[in-house]
């Protein structure tokens, strides 16, 4: 699928590169999908097939390299990630404990992996592991390369929070022996930077926020004529967690409010197999309700079709029910002019105060939401003015070039000299 962490990792390497950096974007487990140029290597390691055979069959924990080829090839992993598999942080907790020990899990051989080919390539400045999920790699990097080694936090606990109380308390434990070798984390909101040395156990002097980012090619303004029903949108994955019901409930409310009339509800993002039940659950709210016939969801869009689809929406609303620490959804509606009405959880607060571009409501309250979204079909000269103010705002403080230049500063102050060479 599209994921927003990869798509925030390429856009950033992509400006710094811009600006005169020597970055290395190292694909994990399989080959990056991005919606606009692609920047990272082509050699994915940890190869998602190698790991599953080392996880499963022991015997792969040993088979040579010039053997491995085979399954780690871009081809094979492409083919194999085409496949509709089902993801349950719940079935991935054996492998998350084994990843999270390193060189004594067993993906070792995946490290030495890494670790000949990152001897080849010139010494670093600084090393940036995109999760703490993988950060069993923090001492075997360090002690190879001599280099300082980051870590990015975006979205660890929701994953960790799925894997069951045993597989949770074992990671959480592993997480925080391996940071004694990381120097400084990254979240990418302030309310991360609050939340996760409390969750992690890690000290909030080495947190230094770098936010989320979006590249603004392709991106302008809707038009503020509204042409046809007034509409509200969703662009997110398809998961519980994300919310999609509670918008459902939101928009019966909505129609049942007297002069609420001529609407509709479209969706779209990517729809994992295993939540195909809960797509079919969301639409039963509407349908209970007799408005089934005003719900589309699109499927998962490209980029020219993300950004046609947000082009025709009047309101967008991603009500998770967790506290979500990013929300580049909200950041790629505002880009296109259109207001957001959002739960007060996570990074929603800070970004629409930033930005000016949307409203703020109590959160798992179907009815606020239900009204916030009303208060702006009602006064359309507010809705425009919050969709100029979004606009300007993700321009002033969440363009990738922005970002670029605060991640240039930031990653300069942890190696401590001019750095000109990073990895990711």
């Amino acid at each position: 699928m599209y994921c927003g962490s990869c798509l925030r990792d390429n856009a950033l390497a992509a400006a710094l590169i811009r600006r005169g950096h020597d970055v290395v974007l190292s694909p994990v487990y399989t080959p990056t999908r991005t919606d606009e140029r692609n920047v990272s290597a082509e050699h994915v390691f940890f190869g998602g097939i190698s790991v599953f055979l080392e996880q499963h069959v022991p015997v792969f924990r040993y088979t040579p390299h010039a053997l491995d080829r085979l399954w780690d090839s871009t081809w094979a992993l492409r083919l194999a990630s085409k496949r509709q598999i089902k993801v349950d942080p719940k079935s991935l907790g054996e492998l998350t404990v084994s990843m999270l020990k390193g060189e004594h899990g067993f993906q070792a051989k995946e490290i030495a992996k890494l670790l000949d080919w990152l001897r080849s390539e010139p010494p670093f400045d600084l090393i940036v592991i995109p999760y703490s999920l993988l950060l069993g790699l923090a001492e075997p990097l360090k002690r190879e390369l001599k280099a300082p080694v980051g870590c990015t936090l975006q979205g660890d606990d929701l994953f960790l929070d799925g894997l069951g109380p045993s597989y949770k308390r074992q990671s959480l434990d592993l997480i925080r022996a391996a940071s004694r070798y990381v120097d400084a984390f990254f979240p990418v909101s302030d309310y991360y930077r609050e939340f996760m040395p409390r969750y992690l156990g890690i000290s909030t002097e080495r947190m230094f926020v770098i936010p989320i980012a979006i590249s603004l090619d392709g991106y302008s303004p809707r038009k503020t004529t509204r042409v046809g029903d007034f509409t509200v949108g969703y662009l997110a994955r398809i998961a519980p967690e994300k919310g999609l019901h509670v918008l459902c409930d939101a928009y019966v409310r909505l129609r049942s409010t007297s002069g609420a009339e001529k609407a509709r509800l479209v969706a779209a993002g990517y729809l994992p197999p295993e939540h195909e039940g809960y797509l079919n659950q969301a639409r039963s709210i509407l349908r209970k309700a007799g408005l089934e016939a005003e719900f589309e969801y699109r499927g998962e869009v490209d980029r020219a079709e993300k950004i046609r689809f947000l082009q025709g929406l009047d309101v967008l609303s991603v009500p998770t029910v967790y506290e979500e620490p990013k929300g580049m959804f909200l950041l790629e509606a505002m880009a296109c002019g259109v207001p957001v009405v959002q739960p007060r959880r996570g990074a929603f607060p800070e970004i629409v105060a930033k930005t000016g571009g949307g409203v703020i409501v109590a959160a798992d309250d179907p009815t606020a939401l239900a009204d916030g979204v009303l208060g702006l079909w009602r006064d359309p000269a507010k809705a425009a003015e919050l969709g100029r103010s979004g606009t300007a705002g993700v321009r002033q403080h969440y363009s990738v070039e922005v970002v670029a230049e605060i991640a240039e500063d930031v990653y300069v102050s942890v190696a401590g000299r001019s750095a000109n060479r990073l990895v990711s």
